[in-house]
């Protein structure tokens, strides 16, 4: 019911001040600029016909309006502060005179010029405590402007009215530099103080108190220089208030003591007086330090703000990266020995701080790791500015865990010289882990590849491979290579009378027949292709290829696989065999083509056969033994 309303009381405020917002900023730019200009009118001394206020303060006020508007307002603006200027001329002396109307017109041209050098962009707001800033403040607004307009100024006064150029210029300069050097950074930073900066005055009026008493203790005492006391107090004032209400007491001051002398009064006075000097010129003299002391001390402290934002940003940001990275970063001096953690080094190796600072790095390393770290310290000793090195560590509880360590050389800043080393100290056990199961799994997918699925023995494309690298090896060693070529004697027969899936049994049998017999780490059983098997003998000759051949066919005939199409009605094999001393001009193929020949010269003999180079030899009780001169390995070669 509350909350119901309290919105029916704020967004109508809202949307009013939202709808009336410019109209209310005109005319509060009228006001402010009529009041300047008629307390400007009020302060105006005159010389032969021409006047000037010696600090004129309405064109401060007019600038910190455009300066802070945006660019589509400035038309409104100038038009109001144009009709507030004659108002006030008009009031001031009871008329309008065409000398208001020349003097206010070049006060707008005066602004306007300032305007447009200081503000290219209308985003691009006023920075008076930026020393950049501050000199095209100075060098547009305070001498460009006012010395452009106090020229046609002067030009129209010394024909029209037979006024000193010169003087006329001078005057113009020193009343319109002077008023827009303190009014403008006053009232920019008053406008800007509206709602986001508010002062404790319940604190910190006794400065302005302080300020105001001693102005009139300076107007009252002559004698006594309090007038000097001025400048540490505004300095005070601009320490505790900012450069807006310390450049508005420098105005108050000046506009003090500008009444009190224009009327021969005040501590001007007496000092011209005694030292043969213009009055106004030591009031501009002592508004103009004053100034420069204002602007001089504010950008040094903006520079000093400065420099302490971007050191908390960058300890904010280091406490940042310290919390929340998943490195732990650890600052070692060049004998190795811990000055520093972060908060993460406790989660990755469970050190408190206290143990963390006097624990020597190297002692955590395992013991078979500490060769490639002491490499990885030697490197860095060695004039590298980094390294990087994978370890296991010892924890606190004594566990050893995977890290990756990058070091990185820490140099002075100013002399260049290493001082320490950073750890960047990543926990990686979850990688290695990642790897040993990637390890394996390619293991076993090369496995896979290179395994016949059946029967499990090297598939053809391995035997391919083994075969070239062998031959590779026996080409250069010179040694011989044999080759049995296997095939399943009446395999379609059996596949027709007992199944394809009896079939696939058949060759897992003849495989662990076959592997079971070839047993040295050198050789290679392999699946050829359908029914047929092949065997690599490195370093082996006819005669030891035949023994081998006779094993594998001697113990699948001990298995006594029922085959009833065999005229044996046991399951058996063919065999060819092939010898080769690989040299130039020779392939591997030729090795492949002759244990071929052999095996089919078996198969026409009557199958249950081993057929070598030189003779074919019955593996059966009944088969007899022929001889075969024309197929002899030692003619081919």
């Amino acid at each position: 019911m509350n909350a119901n309303s309290a919105s029916t009381i704020i967004r109508p405020r809202g949307r009013w001040w939202r709808r009336y917002s410019f109209a209310l900023r005109l005319a509060g730019c009228f006001t402010a600029v009529f009041l300047a200009n008629v307390l400007g009118n009020l302060f105006n001394w005159s010389n032969n016909g021409v006047g000037n206020s010696q600090i004129w303060v309405a064109n401060g006020v007019l600038l910190a309006y455009l300066l802070l508007a945006p660019r589509w307002n400035w038309p409104a603006i100038i038009a109001v502060s144009f009709v507030a200027m004659l108002t006030g001329s008009a009031l001031s002396a009871g008329h309008l005179q065409h000398l208001d109307l020349v003097g206010n017109g070049l006060d707008i041209c005066e602004v306007l010029i300032g305007a447009l050098l200081l503000r290219h962009r209308s985003t691009e707001l006023p920075r008076f405590t930026q020393f950049s800033y501050l000199l095209r403040f100075l060098g547009y607004a305070v001498l460009a402007a006012p010395l452009a307009a106090g020229s046609i100024f002067s030009l129209y006064a010394f024909f029209w009215l037979r006024a000193p150029f010169g003087y006329t210029l001078l005057s113009w300069l020193t009343s319109d530099g002077m008023g827009i050097a303190v009014t403008t950074p006053a009232m920019v930073a008053l406008f800007r103080m509206r709602f986001r900066n508010t002062v404790d005055w319940q604190h910190i009026w006794i400065y302005p108190m302080l300020l105001a008493g001693v102005t009139i203790a300076a107007c009252a005492h002559v004698a006594f220089p309090a007038i000097f006391m001025i400048y540490p107090l505004l300095v005070l004032m601009l320490l505790r208030l900012g450069l807006g209400w310390s450049t508005l007491s420098l105005l108050f001051v000046a506009a003090t003591f500008d009444l009190l002398t224009l009327r021969g009064l005040g501590p001007f006075s007496v000092l011209a007086v005694l030292g043969s000097s213009n009055p106004i010129v030591l009031l501009e003299c002592f508004v103009a330090t004053g100034m420069v002391v204002l602007y001089s001390v504010s950008t040094v402290l903006e520079q000093q703000k400065t420099t302490e934002r971007r050191l908390q940003d960058i300890v904010a940001l280091q406490n940042l990266v310290s919390e929340k990275s998943r490195d732990a970063i650890i600052l070692d001096d060049w004998s190795d020995h811990r000055k520093q953690g972060s908060a993460f080094a406790k989660n990755i190796e469970g050190w408190r701080p206290e143990a963390l600072s006097t624990e020597i790095g190297l002692e955590q390393v395992y013991l078979e790791d500490r060769p490639k770290v002491t490499e990885a310290l030697n490197e860095l000793h060695s004039g590298s500015d980094n390294a990087t090195v994978e370890c296991r560590i010892r924890k606190q509880s004594g566990e050893y865990i995977w890290v990756e360590v990058n070091l990185c050389a820490v140099r002075d800043p100013r002399t260049g010289i290493r001082s320490g080393i950073l750890n960047f100290v990543r926990d990686i056990a979850e990688r290695k882990n990642t790897e040993k199961l990637l390890q394996e799994a390619y293991r076993a997918v090369e496995t896979l590849a290179i395994t016949d699925a059946l029967t499990g023995l090297a598939n053809r494309r391995q035997f391919d491979h083994y075969l070239a690298n062998e031959w590779r090896r026996g080409m250069r060693d010179g040694k011989t290579i044999s080759l049995l070529m296997i095939d399943v004697d009446l395999f379609k027969s059996y596949n027709d009378t007992y199944g394809h899936p009896r079939g696939d049994s058949c060759l897992r049998q003849v495989a662990e027949v076959i592997q079971a017999v070839v047993a040295r780490p050198g050789d290679l059983a392999a699946r050829f292709g359908g029914e047929e098997f092949a065997v690599v003998l490195p370093n082996t000759g006819g005669e030891g290829a035949i023994e081998v051949a006779n094993k594998i066919c001697e113990a699948l005939r001990s298995r006594r696989l029922e085959h009833i199409t065999n005229p044996l009605g046991i399951l058996t094999i063919s065999v060819g065999c092939a010898s080769i001393v690989p040299s130039l001009g020779q392939h591997a193929i030729h090795l492949i083509e002759f244990a071929d020949e052999a095996l089919y010269a078996a198969k026409r003999n009557g199958r249950n056969q081993i057929c070598s180079g030189n003779n074919l030899t019955s593996t059966g009780a009944a088969s007899p033994t022929v001889a075969l001169s024309n197929f002899s390995i030692a003619k081919t070669a």
